[in-house]
């Protein structure tokens, strides 16, 4: 009995099951990744649901799957749900790199160091300030989406930039506006757009003290991923550039080629980032004990706190704070004139949509404010 039939009586099985006792439990996800290629298909088969024997499946059942999951699960501390949808993540990032598991290959001649991989968050600790606001800037430039439609995302991030911290609800809505303005619009078509402008508005606001960072995990011979609730296209298009291992990312629904506006999976934002790193680590064999990871933001601490070194760059107040506590190494690579003209560039774009986003005058006002009183 081949394996591939394994894994998929298995799926039925527990359907059947998720079906009858009306269970929650997000069995649909496995089916995905029952026909997915790749890393994680094989996973799967081959340690998740190994072949069982004929009496033993029909013993079995229902349980086999979940019960694997559940157990795979308490070694990250993850529930088994949530490890299948942070499968569903990395498998929604293969499938978005056509298939390939791998971005960039390893610097030739150094020694593989494996198991061990470094995690590195986007905004504000690769990447001076939002990437899918940027990208989004690029779209407006190219008449894509109207001005007034980057009106929330502006608000978000000027609350952003004053407080120091983000809101989940807010990262939330602005991922599913985001989603909005992609939907219909052809995917390899955001992509070229996505390489046009990274090199446009993204890559002279990478901080060099993070792609240094990154680099000597690659020198060292380890994986570099970056995991981002950026949408996982432009997640890669960054890493590809920068010459990193890969990209999970927030996965976007798409058929025919085209984006349909819905979400897949989590959103990579806090615990969601926990799952698909989990996910990652086990279908990848990583030891997590090995693993570092580099966040500018609290809402990070559950990916930070799964691996043997947490780094925090840039930190917010609350994750500064935390990471001194847990006594974790803490860079700051934001400076005085950097800032300075962060904020006037935030000033502009505050003026420019005065109209749209209510109050952004006020808010200029009180981001200069913050900025000459540190």
């Amino acid at each position: 009995m081949s394996v591939a039939y394994t894994v998929e009586r298995g799926f039925r099985a527990v359907s059947e099951f998720s079906a009858d006792n009306r269970s929650p439990f997000p069995i649909d996800m496995l089916g995905d990744l029952a026909s997915s290629q790749g890393n994680v298909r094989n996973f799967l088969e081959q340690v998740v649901l190994a072949p069982l024997n004929d009496e033993a499946q029909e013993e079995a059942g229902a349980a086999a799957a979940a019960n694997a999951l559940e157990a795979l699960g308490e070694v990250y501390d993850v529930g088994g749900e949530e490890l299948a949808t942070g499968f569903r993540s990395v498998a929604g990032a293969e499938d978005a790199a056509g298939g390939a598991r791998v971005l960039s290959q390893p610097i030739p001649g150094v020694e593989r160091d494996q198991g061990a991989a470094a995690f590195f968050d986007v905004d504000n600790t690769l990447v001076q300030g939002a990437s899918i606001f940027l990208f989004a800037m690029g779209l407006v430039e190219r008449g894509f989406i109207k001005k007034r439609d980057l009106a929330g995302m502006i608000w978000k991030q000027l609350k952003f930039r004053i407080s120091g911290a983000e809101n989940a609800a807010d990262v939330a809505k602005a991922r599913e506006q985001a989603l909005e303005f992609f939907a219909g619009h052809d995917v390899d078509e955001m992509v070229k757009l996505g390489e046009e402008i990274f090199e446009e508005k993204i890559s002279d606001r990478v901080y060099q003290g993070t792609r240094d960072l990154a680099e000597l995990h690659i020198q060292a011979g380890q994986e570099v991923w970056l995991v981002t609730a950026t949408p996982v296209q432009l997640a890669q298009v960054i890493a590809k550039h920068i010459g990193l291992t890969g990209a999970l990312g927030t996965v976007a629904e798409v058929k025919d080629g085209k984006f349909t506006g819905r979400l897949v999976g989590d959103i990579l934002h806090g615990p969601g980032k926990k799952h698909a790193v989990a996910a990652l680590a086990a279908s990848s064999g990583l030891d997590m004990s090995r693993c570092t990871a580099y966040s500018d933001s609290a809402n990070d601490i559950p990916m930070l706190s799964m691996v043997g070194t947490a780094v925090a760059i840039n930190p917010d107040r609350k994750l500064r704070n935390y990471a001194q506590k847990m006594g974790w190494t803490v860079y700051d690579y934001r400076h005085f004139r950097s800032a300075t003209f962060a904020t006037m560039r935030w000033l502009s774009i505050g003026a420019l949509l005065a109209g749209a986003v209510g109050g952004a005058g006020l808010v200029g006002k009180r981001l200069w404010d913050a900025n000459k009183e540190s």
